[in-house]
């Protein structure tokens, strides 16, 4: 026999519905840890149910530790905009992070293999499934960057947009915290132009003398040349991090803000869903096929 508080503490402990913890317990003759089983192999069982569905949704989460020397930021999927924002899948999203901070999984397969560095009990992929079958929706984790050093990150419009950047040589955490916030916002995708891919440039300057070749008025090539080289300049500015002129202080450089105070190692920028087919809904057909089950 079992009592109303061995469901709730069941619940407490599995994050299971009130129905289902007193399923699992009934199943179980009023076995706790039985029950516990139990859950966990229904949930892997809802989520194999889940796991043909379409999850472009969810968060970019991040985490740093106290001493700023390890950083992480990862992209967990959900179904809904709806359930991306609750406080169970936020709260999930923090605790794969710290998972991924503790332990430095070489991936997302062996990550999900790992014992919780809280409950060696439970398996990344236990919780995970857990969380399916609490949320309703299919969850997954997509990608993860680990930076060492002097870490810092950045979430940007409740998790839509991260990023983690760490630097070398010096700590001024205000101007390192404005480093990921440009990142964010101006979306460079190298630190200097030094790190440029020279075939990208040239394909890029391809584009700039085709343009300049269908203006209006033809011009000689010598001027062409100029053009292309004044627009590659500007190309510069937009996509080396150091060359952008700063977000706070459109008059002065990264670089300039900087002033030597570190020197950037490197840094990553995920925009959430980027890549992911988009679920589209029929809510006439949803709703109909609601009435009909």
């Amino acid at each position: 026999m079992f009592t109303a508080k061995d469901v709730m503490a069941l619940r407490e402990r599995t994050g299971a519905g009130m129905m289902d913890c007193k399923k699992a317990l009934t199943e179980c003759d009023g076995d706790a840890e039985k029950a516990i089983d139990y859950l966990r192999e229904k949930g892997l069982a809802a989520a194999a149910k889940k796991a043909g569905r379409i999850a472009a949704e969810g968060i970019v989460g991040s985490y740093v530790t106290d001493d700023r020397k390890v950083g992480v930021i990862v992209e967990v999927n959900c179904e809904t905009d709806f359930v991306a924002k609750t406080d169970d899948f936020k709260n999930f999203v923090t605790t794969v992070a710290k998972q991924i901070a503790a332990t430095d999984p070489a991936d997302v397969e062996t990550l999900l293999e790992q014992p919780l560095v809280s409950d060696n009990a439970v398996t990344v992929n236990m919780l995970l499934n857990q969380a399916v079958a609490k949320i309703g929706e299919k969850i997954s984790i997509r990608r993860f960057v680990r930076n060492e050093g002097i870490v810092d990150t950045y979430v940007h419009l409740g998790g839509k947009i991260g990023v983690i950047v760490d630097v070398e040589g010096g700590d001024d955490p205000q101007k390192l915290h404005d480093i990921a916030m440009q990142i964010a916002a101006a979306k460079p995708t190298c630190i200097s132009r030094a790190d440029i891919n020279q075939d990208d440039v040239e394909k890029e300057k391809e584009i700039l003398r085709a343009q300049a070749l269908n203006e209006p008025k033809p011009k000689p090539a010598a001027i062409i040349e100029k053009m292309v080289s004044g627009r590659i300049e500007k190309y510069y500015k937009e996509v080396c991090l150091m060359e952008q002129p700063f977000v706070k202080d459109q008059d002065i450089t990264v670089s300039s803000m900087i002033n030597g105070a570190f020197t950037v190692k490197s840094f990553t920028r995920f925009e959430m869903g980027e890549g992911l087919q988009k679920r589209e809904d029929n809510f006439v057909d949803e709703v109909m096929s609601q009435t009909k089950a």
